[in-house]
């Protein structure tokens, strides 16, 4: 288990807060496990009715871990990949609902995972964004089936392609996010839906939530198509200039100072 990941469970819940403000909560491989570890054993637990996701210090999430990325790249696209994709296989297949509570930047993963929340609140500083083009990559999560069917395809092509930014009101009306409250009131707003469901006939709700949610064979079966590509584009060179120039703090193609 990381320190970068505080998990507690109490009423039913299970929230997992993302506890890394010094690098925006970007997430590493060894996050990417706790995170995995604790979705799956809340699933079996029966004290654990729903999960909650939370970010910290004004941050949600700042996508991955540039420096995973590199790492993976002189892997071959092996390791960390795979923990990565662990995390976002089990993210269509968690028996449980998933709330989740975004405050500031949402980026990358911080963002595609919010497709598979079945409730997600934000704050009006919410910032959502998924800039994979400009680091030579292509989206993950699934995210090039769930948005196009979430928001059109318009939308979806701006949010994952384009790479233009979504504000919090942005995102409401293209239907990612539920609800905008202000940035003191957004945990006890999260938690508080979440007792709600906690209250809830456990086989009922279970039922329910699976005729309401996607097929999860379609959405594995993309997103073991898009880690498929990402994979390779991890060792591409387009993506390993744009991984240093991040690193470097410079734009792509431009020598460093």
């Amino acid at each position: 288990m990381t320190r970068d990941i505080e998990i507690s469970r109490g009423g039913g819940i299970q929230s997992l807060r993302l506890n890394r403000a010094a690098k925006k909560n970007a997430l590493t491989a060894e996050m990417y496990r706790a995170l995995a570890d604790a979705l799956q054993s809340g699933d079996q637990a029966g004290d654990v009715a729903v999960h909650v996701l939370l970010g910290s210090d004004g941050v949600f999430c700042a996508g991955n871990d540039i420096n995973d990325f590199l790492a993976s790249a002189r892997a071959g696209g092996e390791a960390p990949a795979e923990d990565i994709l662990r995390f976002i296989r089990l993210l269509p297949v968690v028996d449980k609902p998933l709330l989740a509570g975004v405050d500031g930047p949402a980026v990358g993963i911080g963002t595609t995972l919010l497709f598979h929340c079945d409730l997600v609140y934000a704050t009006p500083s919410a910032a959502f964004a998924t800039p994979f083009l400009d680091l030579g990559l292509v989206p993950e999560a699934a995210s090039s089936l769930l948005a196009p069917a979430r928001m059109g395809y318009a939308r979806a092509f701006e949010l994952l392609v384009l790479g233009e930014t979504f504000s919090a009101e942005r995102a409401r009306e293209a239907g990612l996010v539920n609800q905008i409250v202000p940035a003191p009131e957004l945990e006890k707003t999260v938690l508080t839906a979440a007792e709600c469901l906690a209250q809830k006939p456990p086989e009922a709700l279970r039922l329910a939530r699976r005729l309401l949610r996607a097929d999860p064979a379609a959405i594995l079966a993309r997103t073991d198509e898009e880690a498929a590509l990402f994979r390779g584009r991890l060792t591409s060179p387009e993506a390993l200039e744009a991984f240093r120039a991040f690193l470097d703090k410079r734009p792509p193609g431009v020598p460093k100072p």
